[in-house]
Order: structure tokens, then sequence, then C-alpha cells
């Protein structure tokens, strides 16, 4: 039986437990993959092992809901061209399926596992990716196996984009029969990229719809190139999230705000895609759900850091510090469907799961206070210190 372990002398614990929970002078317990107790330090009950953080804050890790990691090769060339001012174009995917496809799964898992590390030691605890950079039935397959042996979540997005050499429709078909049910067995989530360059609305629904039938919950990657059907169609058929969320027009902003889909907005990739950043602000402020993720990928977001997603939202999008841990904690757990109940994730309470990450900060103000400075101290997954 693994030891409870008791962290104490927290300065600012964030708990997520009600809308922005955080207590000052706060300790936990950890009893093997749970958190067996939150409340005053005063009041902590005796455990097999104490941990004092020296009034540093705690809170829950970080949920990374949308990561593509299951890629080879690189695209520098693209996002050099880019910095020049070249346009963002959805075409540049089939640079990655080239590389992807030619790697073989020893070197593609090497390059999921350097990343999920990577991502862990800045205190990401929990990790969803996708596929899409095989666009073939053995190459998906092989991407979602090889997903599922380093990430928490995997979602199947074959419909990343129209393989050359393929008619839209027919490629369509494929996706929502053989290559479907080849996956669906190694997978959670279903996503299309309904966007100009890659499906349209028709194309779109086909596959939310074969995916839903095939019981899989569905994911939308929406509105990132410019206005379009991607958030009125996932709200339609009540998708888990929509994400980009870049070109929004107000009545996706409303719709957002009268449904349980959560907007996951992406800002490190607004950035490097040189795209307008997401209306966060007015999404909150609208009533609707909102996570930040990392997008980690080698064409619009190769970076893990959920710190540098937070900071930017705060510095540049408009939100409080709170709002933004909040959106990359609870926010991605609320996008993934993980948020309450056994197993929880995001949140630090009775019950959830033992996900902490410990910042080299007294308070989750420096995330966005010290941009770009390196801040995790410590980080237990599942209740097992990996940092």
């Amino acid at each position: 039986m693994a030891p409870t372990v008791l962290i104490t002398g927290i300065g600012e614990l964030t708990t997520n437990d009600d809308e922005l929970g955080q207590l000052r002078d706060a300790a936990l317990v950890l009893d093997g993959e749970r958190v067996a107790w939150v409340g005053p330090a005063a009041q902590a009950p005796d455990a097999d092992e104490r941990v004092d953080v020296e009034g540093r804050a705690v809170l829950p890790g970080w949920v990374d809901s949308h990561t593509h990691l299951v890629f080879a090769g690189d695209r520098t060339a693209e996002f050099a061209a880019r910095m020049a001012g070249e346009p963002y174009q959805a075409g540049g995917i089939a640079v990655t399926v080239a590389a992807t496809r030619a790697a073989s799964d020893s070197d593609l898992a090497d390059g999921v596992r350097r990343h999920v590390a990577e991502s862990v030691s800045q205190g990401t605890t929990y990790l969803e990716t996708k596929t899409g950079y095989g666009l073939t039935v053995e190459d998906e397959v092989r991407s979602a196996r090889l997903a599922g042996e380093y990430v928490d979540e995997v979602t199947f997005l074959g419909a990343h984009l129209v393989p050359e050499d393929w008619d839209g429709d027919e490629y369509v078909r494929l996706v929502c029969g053989e290559m479907l049910d080849a996956v669906a067995p190694h997978v959670r989530w279903a996503d299309v990229f309904c966007e100009s360059g890659a499906f349209d609305e028709e194309q779109s629904r086909a596959v939310l719809q074969a995916a839903k039938k095939r019981g899989l919950g569905l994911r939308v990657h929406g509105n990132q190139l410019g206005p379009g059907p991607g958030v009125q169609l996932a709200v339609e058929l009540g998708a888990a999230s929509v994400d980009h969320c870049t070109y929004l027009e107000s009545n996706d902003i409303e719709a957002l705000a009268e449904s349980d889909t959560v907007a996951t907005l992406l800002p490190a990739c607004d950035l490097s895609t040189r795209q307008p950043l997401a209306n966060a602000r007015d999404l909150i402020d609208t009533g609707a759900t909102i996570a930040l993720a990392s997008n980690c990928n080698p064409g619009s977001s190769y970076t893990s850091s959920m710190a540098f997603c937070v900071a930017t939202a705060v510095l540049q999008m408009h939100l409080s510090v709170a709002e933004a841990v909040r959106a990359a904690t609870w926010g991605g757990a609320r996008a993934l469907r993980r948020e309450s109940g056994d197993d929880a994730i995001g949140v630090l309470g009775p019950g959830a799961r033992a996900d902490v990450h410990v910042l080299d900060a007294p308070s989750t103000t420096w995330l966005a206070y010290r941009p770009g400075v390196p801040m995790t101290h410590a980080v237990w997954r599942k209740g097992t210190r990996v940092r």
C-alpha cells in the first residue's frame, strides 16, 4: 500500500472546488492516487510522509486538452516563412503526414514519450492527444495505439486534411467507414478540422455523426482561420469542445454560452500563426466555459508550455490570473468531461486524482508576473512524485 503524503506549508492553494476556490495556509493529504483531505494546515491529519513546500503556491496539475504529439519531422521552414509574412494555411499538415508515415514505430513512440516528459516537467499531469498525421487506415491505427501507451486521452482525427490524390467526399467515406471502425477501439473521442482548406460543414457533419453513432465523444477544430460553421456544428451535435474559436460572431458566443460545449482556446497557436487572439473576455462574460490548451504540434504551435498559455491569456487576452489558471486546469478537465465525480482532474478535493503542481513562487500571480521564467518546483501525478 502506498504511503499517505501530507503536503503542508502551502502559502496559496488553488482547489477549483468552487468557481475560483483558493485557500491560504493550507495543506492536503494524498492517499495513493487520490486526494484524501484538504483544509487549513492547523487541522491537517497525520500521514506517513510529510512534505513542507515552505510557503509556495499549489494548484491542480495542468490539463492539456488539445495536443498533436504523434508526429515525425519538423516544419521550421514553414515557420520561418510565416514569420517573414506568408499566411498560415491548413495544407502545411501534409508535410508532417509524409514524415510521420515514413517514421518507424519506435521513432514515433520516442517522440511522444519525450514530449509527454517535457509536459510533465512543467506541471502538466493530464494530456489529450490526437491522431491525424497518418491519414491511412494503417497509420491512423498505429498513431492511436502508440498515443494510448503514453497519454491519458486519445482522439481520432482522421479528418485532419484530405490527403493528396484523394477526392474530399471519397476520403470522408473512408474516414466514416473502414478507418473509424479500425481506430475506434483505441480512442475515446473523434474530431474534425472544419475549416476552409480542410473539411466543409457537410463533410464535417458526416464525420461527427458517424463517430457519435460509433459511441465516441465529439470534438471540433473550428473557426480558426476565419468565421465558419464549426462552433454552431459543435453545439448542435453536443460536442464536448470546439477548439481554436479565433474568429467568432456574436451568435457563436451566445451559442457556446447556452450550451455545455467548452470553447478551448489555443493562444500559442494564435501567436505562431499570427492570427488574432481569441476573444476570451467576451466568452467568459457571456457565460461560456473556456479551456486553455497548448495545441502542441510541429506546424502551428510547437510548445508544451501551459504556463506560457496562461501568461498570454492574462497579459494579452484580458483574463485575470485566477480565470486563466482555472481555464488551464478545471476548464481542460471540463473539455474532457473529467471535472467531477470519482477520479476528477483539474481540481484538488477529496476523491480527486492526486495531480498536484507546486510553483516555486508564493502565488499563481507569478505565472504572469514573471512570464517565461520556469516556475515548476514539484509535481505529483496520480499520487506519485514525478518531479
